[in-house]
């Protein structure tokens, strides 16, 4: 059962909220509201989030202090922020949304089919990168039981390889039909180079498992992080 990604929306005014479920409840992930840049804070730091919708005009914490912080955090930092503005102070305000670490910024009102495509692909580069993890989860297992039964299990190792390997070409398969889409649409420049960052960690893994073909004779070290 494929877990579903959450996104977080961000806005001091539950109308706009509302609107936004509206939007990207199409995409049938899981929709996390906060209405407050200290809300959104908070809800970073136990749950994981595909991508964030964060308004501009807050009272309190504004939208470039919320991303700021957003971006100071390990745990944080690479997740994609959507900026959303009723406000367009020309250049320099945009400026300043992408210096705060924004993948977009959008003007209200917005198109919605826009909107919700641009969501989409941050969403599935998410899904990927989380079958990016659990394949490398499962190579540092078998890595780790080969260590323990270095001279008994050849066979079953052998074959939950030959599975990893399968389940990574499937993953390869699926990342470079996305790259592609991406490169023929000419989607934002962000969305283009996390695939790319995501096929660096696919190729990175594929030869970690190809060193673990008998006769190779070395131990890769595989990275589970993004």
């Amino acid at each position: 059962m494929v877990q579903k990604a959450k996104i977080l929306l961000v806005d001091d005014r539950p109308e706009n909220l509302l609107a936004l479920e509206a939007i990207l409840s199409a995409l049938d992930q899981t929709l996390v509201r906060a209405s407050s840049g200290e809300e959104a804070l908070k809800a970073l730091l136990t749950d994981d989030f595909a991508v964030i919708l964060l308004d501009v005009q807050m009272p309190g914490m504004d939208g470039f202090e919320t991303a700021a912080h957003i971006k100071r955090r390990e745990r944080t930092r690479d997740i994609p922020i959507i900026f959303l503005t009723a406000i367009n102070h020309g250049p320099h305000h945009t400026f300043r949304g992408y210096a705060a670490g924004a993948v977009d910024y959008i003007s209200k009102p917005f198109d919605p089919w826009v909107l919700r495509a641009k969501v989409s692909v941050f969403v599935e580069l998410y899904m990927k990168n989380c079958q990016l993890r659990e394949q490398a989860s499962l190579l540092r297992l078998q890595l780790e039981g080969g260590d323990k039964s270095a001279g008994g299990e050849a066979k079953e190792s052998a074959g939950l390889l030959a599975e990893l390997s399968a389940r990574l070409a499937a993953v390869e398969e699926q990342a470079e039909a996305l790259t592609k889409q991406l490169n023929d649409e000419s989607t934002d420049a962000a969305a283009v180079a996390t695939a790319a960052h995501l096929e660096r960690k696919l190729t990175g893994l594929r030869r970690a498992l190809d060193a673990l073909e008998p006769g190779t004779g070395s131990t890769p070290s595989v990275s589970s992080q993004n």
